[in-house]
């Protein structure tokens, strides 16, 4: 899993598999899914990321039951 913010198009995205992308779907303003050709998701953009996200540039790591910040 990659985590790109783009800090001059305020667009985070979450790539979540290293596969091509078949399909595009807007599934709220501002919020795309990528899907590969078997239908999974491959990556997920949100557009005026600061609008949703409270500190796009700041990321905490979490597995359950432990913590690590990157």
């Amino acid at each position: 899993m990659k985590l790109i913010y783009d800090p001059k198009t305020d667009i985070l995205t979450i790539i979540l598999r290293d596969t091509p992308i078949k399909e595009s779907d807007e599934i709220r303003e501002g919020v795309i899914v990528d899907y590969d050709a078997d239908d999974k998701i491959v990556s997920i953009e949100m557009l005026d990321a600061s609008d949703i996200v409270s500190e796009p540039q700041k990321l905490l790591y979490e597995i359950k039951g432990q913590k690590a910040t990157a």
